[in-house]
């Protein structure tokens, strides 16, 4: 069964009033909606999505089946299932430190151990770093193809960045900061440039070059 490809085994809830916010995030690397429950959750998709080594993901895969120690049943559906590039499978749970009740303890604890038992890896994926997260969706606005440049543009956009400049520097240069930027933002989004996106946020002194310092 190739869990990145089912649709999800619950539908997502969602109500007026809720702190929640129920959404579909489009996957640039398969062209395909993942769904999500929450902004945080919607944030991890996001990095998944920018992720190299991340080829399919798909939310709310399967529903798992235990028994606890008093032999109550219980049941969990993960939050995504992940396919990394190399063919490797990762669950994902998303949970805020400080959201995290001994039930979820629990059913994040028996995920677990499901996964090492079927080969898989697993995460329980907490807090997301708040400047890298506000990079990445700036990028992601340019995911699409259409702002993506021809082979030329591109390779020219590379020698122009080189071994480090100043990211409207070197806009300027490559021909013209309007018509370039949205091909610069592209080229960093799939990494063929690079930013310190963790460190500080992204803008015009942002320090860009060639390679992949994600």
């Amino acid at each position: 069964m190739r869990f990145e490809d089912v649709p999800p085994v619950r539908k997502f809830h969602f109500e007026k009033g809720q702190q929640s916010f129920a959404g579909s995030w489009w996957l640039a690397s398969t062209g395909e909606l993942v769904g999500y429950e929450s902004w945080l959750e919607r944030d991890h998709v996001m990095l998944m999505d920018f992720d190299p080594e991340v080829a399919a993901v798909a939310s709310q895969p399967f529903w798992l089946h235990w028994r606890e120690e008093g032999g109550r049943a219980r049941r969990h559906a993960p939050d995504f299932f992940v396919r990394r590039a190399d063919g490797s499978a990762l669950v994902v749970d998303v949970r805020p430190d400080e959201r995290i009740e001994p039930r979820d303890a629990g059913a994040f604890g028996a995920t677990r151990r499901m996964c090492a038992l079927a080969g898989w890896g697993f995460t329980r994926a907490g807090a997301v770093d708040p400047v890298l997260a506000a990079n990445v969706r700036w990028l992601s606005r340019y995911r699409h193809r259409r702002c993506e440049p021809p082979a030329e543009a591109a390779a020219q956009m590379a020698g122009v960045f080189g071994d480090g400049l100043a990211l409207f520097e070197g806009a300027d240069r490559a021909g013209g900061r309007l018509a370039v930027l949205p091909a610069v933002y592209h080229l960093l989004w799939k990494g063929w440039l690079s930013a310190e996106l963790p460190g500080r946020p992204l803008g015009p002194r942002s320090l860009v070059r060639t390679g992949t310092l994600r």
